[in-house]
């Protein structure tokens, strides 16, 4: 009998691993679909994929690149940032597989498309800011640790999903299993430019230890942590202290 509790006991385990293994883009990644409110966004055409870009254009050399959130549309918070950064031509890229744009969202993939998205404003724009919220802080630190950018600033960034995962499942082999692991700490110390970290006192799904992780991996004195009080993952920038601390740079 007790054989026979622990061939099942395995064959339920088994049985979770690989539904997470099948099915865990699905928990990373959450696609909005296109609407009229991205008529404006142009087509960025790349060899495998088309992106869309919601954008502001401004004439002259400064420009904000923005990486939103795996939830998020960034039609919707272009305007915002176009309204706070009136001298800054804004571009919002639209994941893969997000509100028009064709393809599968992956980590490669989405690095890629950073990378791309910001070498293609670089060609227009001297001085470039790069704001990442959440999953996109990590291809925006990256993106700082690469590419010339002139100032950081991420919102609600962690350290990694992977250990994220790893301690909400703590009985799921996630080093073995999580194909995208978004490990920004391991960008962190190669940034150079001043960087702005704004962290919810609240955050129900980013640890503050995590954050502080992320913002203790970065050289002396070249990152700032701002703490909003009261705010949460998702009403972080709701408040008038967030918006402040993003135009002024603390």
């Amino acid at each position: 009998m007790l054989w026979n509790v622990l061939v099942f006991a395995l064959i339920v385990y088994l049985g979770i691993c690989l539904f997470f293994w099948i099915a865990q883009r699905s928990f990373i990644y959450m696609p909005r679909p296109e609407t009229a409110d991205h008529a404006g966004a142009v087509n960025l055409q790349l060899p495998d994929v088309t992106l869309r870009i919601s954008q502001q254009p401004h004439d002259g050399p400064l420009a904000l690149v923005y990486l939103g959130g795996n939830a998020e549309d960034v039609a919707f918070t272009v305007p915002e940032l176009a309204a706070a950064f009136p001298d800054r031509a804004i571009y919002g890229l639209h994941y893969r597989g997000y509100c028009g744009s064709s393809g599968r969202p992956t980590e490669a993939g989405l690095r890629h498309d950073a990378r791309t998205v910001f070498d293609m404003v670089h060609a227009q724009h001297d001085d470039i800011m790069v704001v990442g919220r959440s999953l996109g802080s990590s291809l925006a630190v990256q993106l700082a640790a690469e590419r010339p950018v002139s100032r950081l600033v991420l919102i609600a960034p962690f350290a990694s999903i992977l250990r994220i995962a790893s301690r909400v499942a703590p009985f799921i082999p996630m080093r073995l299993l999580l194909h995208d692991k978004y490990e920004s700490w391991r960008f962190a110390p190669g940034v150079r430019c001043p960087t702005l970290i704004l962290a919810a006192s609240d955050d129900e799904l980013v640890p503050m230890a995590d954050t502080m992780e992320l913002f203790d991996g970065f050289a002396p004195g070249v990152a700032q942590l701002r703490i909003i009080d009261g705010a949460d993952h998702n009403s972080l920038s709701d408040t008038t202290e967030f918006w402040d601390a993003l135009i002024n740079g603390r």
